[in-house]
């Protein structure tokens, strides 16, 4: 029986039409959604979002920065209020999603139109809720304030998405990344919580509020993730079940159709201990797991070992990568989706 692929986001081609074209010759079948790819300046995930705050007029640079992990070169700039303003001058009129969904979705339409992309194939939104953003762009102790403003503007964005793309050819997906995460694996008390489970539960709950506004007939995706920058994750998960227990939470919360959870495995996971906690999850019709287990730098020979652990925890699933394909170069793509199908074909 053989795994549907999924794409997290991420491609290194030059624009959307290349990365349908691409990605529909060499994983059509197995695929039920495309991403546009985030191509050009969205191509290093959120980092094309820090003029929402560098131009906002309530914002100045706070002078402190914030490094994702020691490995990284890049520290991101955080804002503050400028001198007089409040909290009451902040509103996110427009974070861009929605443009450039809609233009993205035209190009999908054409090339569906001329059996370029498959017909049964759905176009892929990737958004990122507040806590990840505002992590890298925002001092920390605007945090709880600014978080609930800028997911007003993403759920502003769905609203547009949802009256410009026909709901039957769209799936959304939720980037739930290291700013979750991370702080969970290790226990680190923040603004969403002093505890572990204080932070399990304000981050669902911020997550579910987010997917409830999402329209009931749009396919429903959730990413998880430790963080890809510089190809390096922001903390190493001990096993999979902070990402279990989240998941739990999102099945029991979210009161429409979620028709995929994706969870990251590292490369050096082929470990049982690893995998044991998916015999906890809890997860209802029609959700589908997805395990990101396809590695291109031990390639099929690997992915098949990570595979052969996960199948004893996990009935059925699709595979994928751990993160976007983005800071990859873009030499490596045609041999990392050849072990995609390859993969996929052997079941």
């Amino acid at each position: 029986m053989s795994h549907q692929v999924h794409l997290v986001g991420s491609v290194p081609l030059p624009d959307a039409r290349a990365v349908f074209a691409t990605v529909s010759a060499a994983l059509g079948p197995h695929l039920r959604s495309i991403p546009d790819g985030e191509t050009g300046e969205r191509l290093d995930w959120i980092t094309w979002l820090e003029p929402v705050f560098a131009r906002h007029p309530a914002f100045e640079p706070s002078g402190e920065t914030f490094q994702l992990h020691g490995g990284l070169a890049r520290k991101d700039k955080r804002y503050r209020l400028k001198p007089g303003a409040s909290i009451a001058d902040v509103r996110f009129d427009n974070i861009f999603y929605a443009d450039n969904a809609i233009k993205s979705y035209a190009v999908f339409a054409d090339l569906k139109r001329q059996g370029v992309v498959p017909a049964h194939m759905k176009f892929q939104v990737d958004l990122v809720p507040a806590h990840s953003v505002i992590w890298l762009y925002v001092q920390e102790d605007l945090h709880p304030a600014v978080d609930k403003l800028f997911n007003d503007a993403v759920l502003r964005e769905i609203d547009k998405i949802a009256a410009a793309i026909p709901h039957d050819q769209l799936a959304i997906q939720f980037d739930i990344a290291s700013a979750v995460f991370a702080r969970l694996e290790r226990n680190q008390p923040s603004s969403y919580g002093s505890t572990k489970a204080e932070m399990q539960a304000t981050f669902a709950g911020i997550v579910v509020r987010l997917a409830n506004h999402v329209p009931a007939d749009i396919d429903l995706f959730f990413h998880f993730c430790y963080g890809d920058a510089g190809h390096k994750h922001v903390v190493e998960p001990t096993d999979m079940g902070d990402m279990v227990e989240f998941a739990n939470r999102l099945a029991a919360r979210v009161t429409r159709p979620i028709q995929m959870i994706h969870m990251p495995v590292p490369r050096g996971r082929s470990d049982e201990a690893y995998f044991e906690p998916l015999q906890r999850l809890s997860l209802k019709r029609p959700t589908q797991l997805c395990l990101g287990l396809v590695h291109y730098t031990d390639g099929v020979a690997g992915t098949r070992q990570r595979l052969a652990t996960a199948k004893k925890y996990a009935k059925a699933f699709s595979i994928g990568t751990e993160c976007g394909f983005g800071r990859r170069d873009p030499a490596t793509l045609d041999e990392l989706l050849r072990i995609h199908a390859e993969v996929a074909r052997e079941g």
